[in-house]
C-alpha cells in the first residue's frame, strides 16, 4: 500500500499568518496580485508564496496524480503552460483532507482556493514547508488532457553543491537558484512531475513501503552500490525517496535492497515531507532489478588473534520475536566467525519497553546466547551492569545499556569487584601496567555527559593462548542525533545541536584511555560501540586526541567506509578505535543489515582481530 508517513494532517493558516511567513502584511499590490494567478505566480521564486494566505481563482491546470488514501488527500496541478522562470514551480497540492477527491489525471480545470503553507512536522521541526491549496473548489472543464512531461532529474539537472549558506538562518526569502544548488532544484519542482531513469537504489525499501534511489549513478558510489556519505560538506544531492501513489493490487511495492535498480522511468510529482524530505510520488514505476551483492561473511581469527566485534542489536528484548534472536545468532555465529568478545548496543531489560522498575536484563542476554548455541557457536558467557531505571535513555522503560559477550573457551574475563550503575571505575598501577578498579565497571557516570545516555562499560580481557595478556575492551553508545536539523532543512547549514554531548562523552573516554595509556603505555586498548557519529565528526576528533586511538575505518579503502544507511545515505555511525600499540589490527565492516530490506539490525557489525 502506499506509505503512511507520507500522509499529511490538515493544515489550516491564517491569511495573515501566512502573510508573515511571506514577510509581512498583506498589500494592495499582493492582493491585485491574486488576481489571474497561474501557479507559478502562487509558487513564486522563493521557498514562500508570495501570495500566502490569499484567496486565488480560477487558476487552470491538468491534473497530474490524485492521492486518495489516508488523512491528506488532494491531488497535484500542473500548468501545461509554463513561465520561462526556471526557478518557479509550476504545479502544486490541492489539500482535500480525509475526502478523496472527484478528480482523474487528465482533468483540464480550474480551482480556487486559499494559498497555504504547510510544515511538515510542524514549524518548529525546522523543514521547509508545502505551499499549497486549502479550502479549494474546482471545475473540470474537460477529460483526457496530456499530463505534462516530466522533468528528468540526472547529473546534468542536480547541481553539485547542495544547499545556500545563511549561516545557520533560514534560506526561504533568498532567492531559487535551481542551476547552483540541488535543494533549490527540488524545490524549483516543487508538486512537477520528476522522473529518474534506470535509477540505482541506494536505500533499502522500508517498512513504509519506501526506497531510496539516486539520479546520480556514479557519483560517491560505495563499494556494494550505495551513496557514500563522506564529508558534511557533500550530503549527496542526487537522492531522492521513492514513494507509490499506485494503489498496491495493482503494483505491490518494490522489495529492493541497496545495489539493485529502477530500471526504466520511475515518475511522479515531486512532494516534500518530514521522513527524508523530498519524495517522488510515483505513478508510474521502473521494474526492480536484482543487483545487490550478497551478505558478507569475514573470516575466522587465527590461533593467535583475539576477535572484538561490535554489534547493535536494535532494542533486545525477551519480548522481541525469536526469529530476531535466531538471525542475531546465526550472524555471529556464521557471518562474524564467533568472535571471541562481542559488545552489544541496545540491549534491553527482562521486560523490555514495559515500564515498571525491572533493569535486570540476563533473560535478554540468556535468550541470545541459547540461540548462539543453537546456531552452533560457542557458550558465551556475559558481563554487564544494570542501570538506573530510566536513566539511560533510549526506548522509554527499556533500560538499553551495553553489555559484553565473551567466549571462555578462547578469551578469560578478568573479574574484579566493585562496578555498579553509579561507582566510576579508576585506573589502578599494576607493577608497571594497568588494570582497573572494578571489572566491569563503567567510566564516569554521574558525569553530565552521560545524562539520559547510555554509559560506556569497560572490561578487562586476555587471550586464553596469552594468559598475561591484558586487552581493555571499552563499549559504547553515545547519544543519538535526536533534535538535529535535517539535510534538507530550511535553516543552512543544519543545526546539529546533539554533537555537544557527543563531543563531551568522546572526552570523557578519551581521557580514561591516556589515563590507561600513563600507567602503561602498551597497553592494548579497544573502544568500540555505535558512538552515533561521523569519521569526521567533532566527536571523533576529540575520542583520537592527541593520537591515543586510531580510528579503524580511516584505514579501510574510502568506498567502504560505512555500516549504515540513512535517507539513502550509506555512513558510518559504529566504529572501533585501538591503542598505539595495536598496529596490526585487521578490521571488518560485515554487511549483513543496512543495506537490505530484510534486516535483523539497522546497524552492520564489525569485527577487529588483533594479536595482543
Amino acid at each position: 500500500m502506499p506509505s503512511r508517513r507520507s500522509l499529511r494532517r490538515p493544515v489550516t493558516v491564517s491569511a495573515v499568518a501566512c502573510a508573515a511567513l511571506a514577510g509581512g502584511l498583506l498589500t494592495a499590490t499582493q492582493s491585485a496580485s491574486a488576481a489571474g494567478a497561474r501557479i507559478h505566480d502562487i509558487q513564486g521564486s522563493t521557498r514562500i508564496s508570495p501570495l500566502a494566505g490569499q484567496q486565488v481563482s480560477e487558476v487552470p491546470g491538468t491534473v497530474t496524480a490524485v492521492r486518495s488514501f489516508g488523512s491528506a488527500r488532494g491531488f497535484w496541478v500542473q500548468d501545461p503552460r509554463p513561465d520561462s522562470d526556471p526557478a518557479t514551480s509550476e504545479a502544486v497540492f490541492v489539500f482535500t483532507g480525509k475526502e478523496t477527491p472527484k478528480v482523474a489525471v487528465g482533468d483540464a480545470l480550474t480551482f480556487s482556493g486559499t494559498v497555504s503553507e504547510y510544515y511538515p512536522g510542524g514549524k518548529d521541526a525546522g523543514l521547509q514547508s508545502v505551499t499549497e491549496i486549502t479550502g479549494a473548489t474546482w471545475t473540470v472543464n474537460s477529460s483526457g488532457a496530456p499530463v505534462p512531461a516530466a522533468f528528468k532529474l540526472t547529473p546534468s539537472s542536480v547541481p553539485n553543491r547542495y544547499a545556500p549558506a545563511a549561516g545557520g538562518k533560514s534560506i526561504e526569502s533568498l532567492k531559487l537558484r535551481p542551476g547552483s544548488y540541488a535543494l533549490d532544484r527540488y524545490e524549483s519542482l516543487e508538486g512537477m512531475r520528476v522522473s529518474v531513469s534506470d535509477a540505482p537504489v541506494v536505500g533499502a525499501t522500508n517498512t513504509h513501503n519506501e526506497l531510496w534511489a539516486t539520479a546520480e549513478p556514479r557519483h560517491q558510489r560505495t563499494a556494494r552500490g550505495g551513496t557514500l556519505y563522506h564529508s558534511y560538506a557533500d550530503p549527496n544531492g542526487g537522492r531522492v525517496k521513492v514513494a507509490s501513489l499506485i494503489p498496491f493490487a495493482e503494483r505491490p511495492f518494490p522489495v529492493a535492497d541497496v545495489g539493485d535498480k529502477l530500471t526504466g522511468t520511475t515518475a511522479g510529482p515531486l512532494d516534500y515531507d518530514s521522513f527524508g524530505g523530498y519524495s517522488l510520488q510515483a505513478t508510474q514505476l521502473g521494474t526492480l532489478a536484482d543487483h545487490g551483492p550478497a551478505p558478507e561473511t569475514t573470516r575466522k581469527q587465527k590461533s593467535d588473534e583475539l576477535a572484538v566485534a561490535t554489534y547493535n542489536v536494535e532494542n533486545l528484548a525477551p519480548t522481541t520475536p525469536q526469529a530476531k534472536f535466531d538471525r542475531l545468532a546465526k550472524a555471529l555465529v556464521h557471518h562474524l566467525s564467533s568472535p571471541d568478545v562481542v559488545a552489544l548496543e541496545e540491549v534491553q531489560d527482562d521486560n523490555g519497553a514495559k515500564d515498571n522498575g525491572v533493569v535486570t536484563a540476563g533473560e535478554t542476554l540468556t535468550k541470545l546466547t541459547d540461540a548462539i548455541k543453537a546456531a552452533g557457536g560457542p557458550a558465551y558467557e556475559w558481563r554487564q551492569i544494570d542501570p538506573v531505571n530510566d536513566q539511560d535513555g533510549g526506548q522509554p522503560g527499556g533500560n538499553i545499556r551495553v553489555a559484553f559477550l565473551f567466549n571462555p573457551d578462547r578469551a578469560s574475563f578478568t573479574d574484579i569487584k566493585g562496578g555498579d550503575a553509579t561507582t566510576p571505575v579508576q585506573v589502578v598501577a599494576d607493577h608497571g601496567k594497568a588494570t582497573l578498579s572494578a571489572s566491569p565497571g563503567r567510566i564516569a557516570p554521574a558525569d553530565p555527559a552521560w545524562q539520559a545516555s547510555r554509559k560506556p562499560l569497560v572490561g578487562q580481557f586476555s587471550l586464553k593462548s596469552r594468559p598475561d595478556s591484558r586487552v581493555f575492551v571499552i563499549a559504547n553508545h553515545f547519544n543519538s542525533k535526536g533534535g538535529d536539523q535535517g539535510l534538507d532543512s530550511r535553516f543552512q547549514p543544519p543545526a546539529r545541536t546533539s554533537e555537544t554531548q557527543r563531543t563531551a562523552q568522546a572526552r570523557l573516554v578519551n581521557a580514561f584511555v591516556k589515563d590507561l595509556l600513563a600507567k602503561d603505555p602498551k597497553a592494548d586498548v579497544v573502544v568500540a560501540g555505535d558512538l552515533n557519529d561521523y569519521q569526521f565528526s567533532p566527536a571523533l576528533k576529540s575520542l583520537t586526541a592527541g593520537g591515543v586511538l586510531t580510528d579503524q575505518v580511516g584505514r579501510l579503502p574510502a568506498a567502504e567506509r560505512y555500516g549504515y544507511v540513512y535517507n539513502g545515505n550509506s555512513q558510518v555511525l559504529d566504529h572501533m578505535l585501538t591503542s598505539r600499540r595495536l598496529t596490526r589490527a585487521d578490521y571488518d565492516i560485515v554487511h549483513i543489515n543496512a543495506e537490505y530490506a530484510d534486516q535483523a539490525s539497522d546497524h552492520d557489525p564489525q569485527v577487529l582481530r588483533i594479536k595482543p
